[in-house]
């Protein structure tokens, strides 16, 4: 009986197979890398030829991938909440960003005097800050809406010609308004929205959130910035 032919060269494991499967995707991953940052075109055409078994051509041109400048509105609401920290409890007011808005929360009751449109002297101080700000930065705004939100304690308290919590609502944002103006805001990027009662953020029967409920909204459309205009200045 013939004697069976050993095999001269085994077959590869498969292990070896993916394994360099996974060396070729991460020299892919690496190419990629490489070709995100700043470039030498005459240094990459030998990296690549190097893998073809091509000639390189010779070129000197380099080539400089720098990201796009954009403006981070988080920068726009770090700014305006370091200088309300100064004036502010941490609990009269919230700061944050939305989308492309930057939204300025003042709660009613250290902004406004209870049932009333008139301003507390830390509001007025604090909205003069804000407004100083937003000036600075007008250029850069699409638009600046400010929301009235009011939830009425005592009716017999309203100042005189208003009715109800809408009336109360549109009216201090006004007053909110009329500020921004005066420190040289244009009238033209400024949009009044009131909703009295109809839109809380807490629905929970907790008298804490339920005063929260109560409250001013500043709402900036942020455009795209520059990062170095956004420094404050010393």
């Amino acid at each position: 009986m013939a004697r069976k032919k050993k095999e001269e060269c085994p077959a590869a494991p498969a292990w070896l197979i993916s394994f360099s499967d996974l060396m070729s995707l991460l020299l892919t991953f690496f190419i990629l890398l490489y070709a995100m940052t700043v470039l030498d075109i005459k240094k990459l055409m030998k990296f690549l030829w190097y893998f073809q078994g091509e000639r390189p051509l010779e070129t000197t041109k380099t080539v400089a991938v720098i990201p796009p400048i954009s403006m981070m509105k988080e920068d726009v609401a770090k700014i305006i909440k370091k200088r309300l920290e100064r004036i502010l409890p941490i609990y009269a007011y919230q700061i944050d960003s939305i989308e492309n808005y930057v939204l300025i929360r003042l709660f009613n009751d250290i902004a406004f005097k209870e049932d009333s449109y008139q301003l507390t002297d830390e509001a007025k101080k604090a909205l003069n800050e804000i407004a100083k700000k937003i000036k600075k930065y007008s250029g850069y705004f699409d638009e600046i809406r400010v929301v009235g939100h009011a939830y009425v304690k005592n009716k017999s308290k309203l100042p005189r010609g208003i009715k109800d919590a809408w009336d109360l609502s549109i009216k201090r944002a006004e007053v909110i308004a009329d500020i921004l103006i005066k420190n040289g805001i244009k009238k033209d990027k400024i949009v009044l929205e009131a909703y009295g009662n109809k839109k809380p953020i807490y629905r929970w029967k907790n008298p804490i959130l339920q005063r929260m409920n109560d409250r001013v909204e500043i709402y900036l459309n942020v455009k795209q910035l520059r990062p170095d205009i956004l420094k404050e200045k010393k």
